[in-house]
């Protein structure tokens, strides 16, 4: 078989020259368009009660600690509270404005027919199981050719794959799969001889070889499927509006049968609606880019969002690692509309199926995030792009900050006299009497913080009719109750653990721990006791060393499910991979009972290739 293989059209080239940071820039191809509608009155109602609440707390807080004097244990406590307090609240507040929004019967806009595009669907791939990658791409082709239309669309699988066995493996089902397609569909592909600059470049390459024949390119993950319907809303909403640069689809989860997988595909089916519409709304023409079912126009993508390389500490050049977050950003920097249209159902993922699967990519996300840091004074960015991306790292630092909030609360004890924050009595120098806060006031605070942090779930299941769905999709009232609340008892137990995970990886990424950018591991699997152990020990230590403090009555009993979540993270991370019946009985979901017709048709294009493959005898990569 030819190792070599490349089946692409003639190069249509398109410049993409790397963006300046410290420098303004405005596309001078952004149309004058009229007036748009100002987020300014949403992001009111999504910022300001989140803020008063803070406000509100801190300075009730500052009344009980303060009758004499604040020091420095109790400022670094009342610090963390309202950091962590308002990050809850806005969440809160998206969920309500998404409510809102969703109960708003707002008339359809008539618009005339779009002009014609042309949309290259780019699928970038680095050792992957090819017939699933290839399954889903035959798929969606197919999907659009029997919904017709006047737009074209190609797909092209560009490859990154380092493994020669899987890129031969890669290449003999390209081969097969362009023998069964329709003459009309079109199936491009490309391997790269180096992968420079992992997808980054990947996309880069296509656009600087290949953009200028293409109005638009709709970016997929290798485990990306979206309906006929929902690729060509998104193309249509890009056609009509000419200012807009990149809108960004809601991907919902699918596939998932382990029970972690499921209790994450029940929460963004359920709680992400109205949190995807509140976002969406705050978010106007400022909207945010995940790498993947997004349709971006060419030219601006070309023009406004090539990506430097960062210098670091030591001289070394560094690529940037999440770029979706920066070149949305950047394309909002230069003009173009970045907008998130949350209504178009039919975008779909999958999702780690074990906690620890969802730790290591969660590692490379950190490491990616993080890096966002040091772009937050970068010269021209809009102020939204900016918190964004601000944000992004925000949900990783603040694992290592709720660990400390954790273990300040811990030495809070439970009687008065062992309350936090005397600190060192002149009588008794030795030792820290901590200053009076009641068990009242100090039970009062984590019950605020319980109640928030379930509240977007308990909003988002009451807002789900306003959206269209049914309890009775989920094979009936009763039996949503139970799926919801076994996915909250679940959430409540891998919480915490996931808390330690984020920690490490923050501080993994800080001491330069955290290498490379490795595949995803999309199947997952089962990992045996030894890594089970090595993965989990300090949840286990911490969680053992709480409960003993519960136990001797020196740490207050309401920290009891953290300090059993903790003290169970070995257990519990071999359960979260367990899948088949016993999963499906704890966690229910809608696609049980109706499974969205793509993905049997995608399921039944990749069993198809696997058979022919296998077939012929070719070697198989390891599932």
């Amino acid at each position: 078989m030819n190792r070599d293989l490349h089946i692409m059209p003639p190069e249509a080239p398109l410049a993409m020259p790397a963006q300046d940071f410290s420098a303004g820039f405005h596309d001078a191809q952004v149309p004058e368009a009229g007036k748009r509608r100002s987020a300014g009155f949403w992001r009111a109602l999504a910022f300001s009660p989140a803020m008063a609440a803070t406000l509100g707390l801190f300075w009730i807080m500052t009344d009980w600690f303060g009758a004499e004097g604040i020091n420095l244990i109790e400022a670094i406590l009342l610090a963390l509270i309202s950091f962590n307090f308002f990050w809850i609240s806005f969440t809160v507040c998206t969920v309500l404005l998404g409510m809102i929004s969703l109960s708003r019967q707002e008339q359809p806009k008539r618009a005339g027919r779009p002009h014609p595009l042309r949309v290259a669907l780019l699928m970038p791939v680095y050792n992957e199981v090819p017939w699933n990658v290839l399954g889903n791409a035959r798929t969606m082709l197919e999907e659009l050719r029997v919904r017709g239309g006047q737009h074209h669309y190609a797909m092209f699988i560009l490859s990154d794959t380092r493994d020669p066995e899987i890129a031969a493996q890669e290449q003999a089902s390209i081969e097969a799969l362009r023998t069964t397609l329709a003459p009309d569909l079109e199936l491009f592909y490309r391997r790269r001889e180096q992968n420079t600059d992992r997808k980054v470049g990947n996309i880069a390459d296509w656009v600087s070889r290949w953009g200028a024949d293409w109005d638009a390119m709709l970016v997929l993950d290798a485990d990306s499927l979206m309906t006929g319907r929902a690729i060509v809303r998104l193309t249509d909403a890009l056609a009509r509006d000419s200012g807009a640069g990149l809108i960004q689809s809601y991907p919902q989860l699918i596939g998932a049968q382990s029970v972690f997988a499921r209790m994450q595909q029940f929460a963004n089916g359920v709680y992400g609606i109205a949190f995807a519409e509140g976002l969406a709304r705050w978010c106007g023409q400022e909207g945010n880019y995940w790498g993947h079912n997004a349709i971006i126009r060419t030219t601006a993508f070309a023009n406004c969002a090539g990506l430097p390389k960062l210098r670091a500490l030591n001289g070394q050049e560094k690529l940037i690692m999440s770029h979706d977050f920066v070149e949305a950003g950047l394309m909002r920097r230069a003009g173009w509309g970045v907008r998130f249209l949350p209504r178009i159902r039919g975008s779909y993922e999958e999702t780690p199926p074990t906690l620890i699967d969802h730790a290591l990519r969660d590692r490379r996300w950190c490491q990616g995030n993080l890096q966002h840091l040091k772009l937050l004074g970068s010269v021209g960015f809009r102020a939204v792009s900016r918190f964004h991306m601000f944000h992004g790292a925000v949900g990783y630092l603040m694992s290592p900050l709720w660990f400390a909030l954790l273990v300040m609360w811990a030495l809070i004890g439970q009687g008065e006299d062992a309350s936090v924050l005397h600190y060192f009595s002149p009588d008794n120098p030795m030792f820290p009497q901590w200053p009076e806060m009641s068990e009242t006031r100090h039970v009062l605070i984590i019950l605020v913080m319980y109640a928030m942090l379930l509240a977007p779930k308990v909003l988002g299941v009451l807002a789900l009719p306003l959206s269209g769905v049914r309890y009775a999709d989920f094979g009936g009232a009763p039996k949503f109750l139970t799926s919801f609340l076994a996915e909250v008892i679940l959430s409540i137990l891998y919480a915490p653990i996931l808390m330690v995970q984020q920690m490490i990886a923050v501080f993994r990424t800080a001491l330069g721990l955290q290498k490379g950018w490795s595949p995803q591991a999309r199947d997952g699997g089962r990992y045996s006791l030894q890594t089970l152990i090595l993965c989990h020990m300090l949840e286990t230590v911490s969680g053992i060393a709480l409960s003993v403090g519960i136990l001797s009555g020196l740490v207050s009993i309401w920290l009891a499910p953290i300090a059993i979540s903790l003290a169970l993270a070995i257990p519990l991370s071999a359960l979260s991979g367990v899948s088949a019946g016993a999963a499906r009985r704890m966690v229910g979901m809608k696609e049980d009972f109706q499974e969205p017709a793509i993905t049997r048709s995608a399921r039944r294009h990749r069993n198809e290739l696997k058979r022919l493959i296998e077939g012929k005898g070719i070697m198989t990569p390891a599932e």
